[in-house]
């Protein structure tokens, strides 16, 4: 019996999950890069798996249902190969929300009776209980809330762990082969033209990132996907510095945030090496990859409001990324309504690595025609925020 071949455009943490969950469900699968496996934006990015930062709405149904899977994906993957899991190192740390003033406290409140109500987990913590809890954090702060259920992964590593596991499923893999164009035949999507020569599937997902904006107008189908920058400094080693994941309030603002000017909160971890990871930046600057000393400096000085002992800790390296900017904030799940044939799993911004595994399972059940676990309704890819202004036809070939 013929299987459903399925190429998946793109080898970040969004498209290997998406690969896994596909060769699970019995499809054959053609996992397609133009550099390597999680070489762009996965490789770029902090590794949060957060609930914390979304307001109540499909953005945080998706957080949770991923929050569910990502223990029982882990634990299913450890059967095969436990190596793969323990580098992956998933951390269930929780994080917490420190306010520094009056009017971010009094939102930060507001902000978590809304989660609550929508089942998120949410503690206050008392001055007493906030210093137990993180001993270096500032002092000066006017509220601080506990989320239990944050955590957080080594990013390349869960990709790979996810990518392994399809390869060792019997997807396969094709790196350093780029996406130029589309294919289709009787009004269908049925290859993509690389370097290499013609990918011929049944079905296409892109999952191409920052980039897919891009790759869908070359496939004939434009959505509005476009790059938005982050950075991160990284220190060296230190003693037991930072036990959870701690950020300012600003930080969900910016998040939601559209502006084109950069916007800065601080968004401080420890990683198990002992590195502190210091965030975050947003900013829409195309594609220009330049680190740019104001945007390092005005990351530190929000840091330090937060962990004024950091001041004078080296700085080993500072690294940026450029995350898929969707302009209403909400990832794009499913069918093309324009080109059969194509589907989308991309747009989350900088949370892809934590929305990863409950997008995967999102897309494999819209593609079988299964029942999803959350409605998908707000990820539709027919929205006004998504779709592009033109389309340009794919080239049309027989057989």
């Amino acid at each position: 019996m013929k299987r459903t071949r399925v190429a998946v455009l793109g080898a970040g943490i969004v498209g290997a999950a998406c690969a896994r969950e596909l060769v699970l469900a019995g499809l054959q699968v053609t996992v397609v890069d133009r550099g390597g496996a999680a070489q762009a934006t996965t490789a770029h990015g902090e590794g949060n798996v957060l609930v914390s930062d979304k307001a109540p709405g499909p953005e945080l149904e998706l957080a949770q249902l991923s929050r569910r899977l990502w223990p029982q994906v882990l634990a299913d993957i450890a059967e095969r190969s436990a190596h793969a899991v323990r580098a992956v190192e998933w951390e269930p740390k929780g994080g917490i929300v420190v306010a520094t003033t009056d009017a971010g406290a009094v939102e930060l409140s507001r902000f978590a009776d809304a989660q609550r109500a929508a089942g998120v987990r949410a503690e206050v913590l008392d001055a007493d209980a906030l210093a137990a809890a993180e001993p270096l954090v500032t002092r000066d702060h006017t509220g601080a809330l506990h989320y239990p259920d944050d955590a957080q992964v080594q990013p390349a590593a869960a990709a790979a762990a996810l990518l392994t596991d399809a390869l060792q499923g019997g997807a396969e893999l094709r790196t350093g082969c780029e996406v130029l164009g589309g294919v289709m035949r009787a009004g269908r999507l049925t290859g993509v033209r690389t370097p290499a020569g013609l990918i011929e599937a049944d079905m296409f997902v892109n999952a191409a990132g920052p980039w897919a904006g891009e790759l869908a107008a070359r496939l004939g189908a434009p959505v509005d996907v476009r790059p938005r920058r982050g950075d991160v400094l990284v220190t060296t080693p230190l003693p037991p510095t930072v036990f959870h994941k701690v950020y300012d309030a600003d930080y969900v603002g910016a998040v939601g945030s559209s502006a084109e000017e950069l916007q800065t909160s601080a968004v401080v971890e420890s990683t198990r090496g002992g590195s502190v990871l210091v965030g975050s930046s947003r900013r829409r600057v195309g594609f220009d990859d330049s680190l740019r000393p104001e945007v390092l400096s005005g990351i530190a000085a929000k840091a330090l409001r937060l962990f004024p002992g950091l001041a004078g800790v080296p700085v080993m390296r500072a690294y940026g990324g450029f995350r898929p900017y969707v302009p209403d904030h909400l990832p794009i799940i499913g069918a093309d309504p324009r080109l059969t044939g194509l589907w989308h799993a991309g747009g989350h911004e900088g949370a892809g690595i934590g929305l990863s595994v409950g997008t995967a399972r999102l897309l494999r059940n819209l593609l079988l025609d299964l029942p999803t676990e959350i409605d998908v309704t707000a990820f539709r890819v027919d929205r006004p925020a998504v779709l592009g202004a033109t389309a340009h036809p794919a080239r049309e070939e027989t057989a």
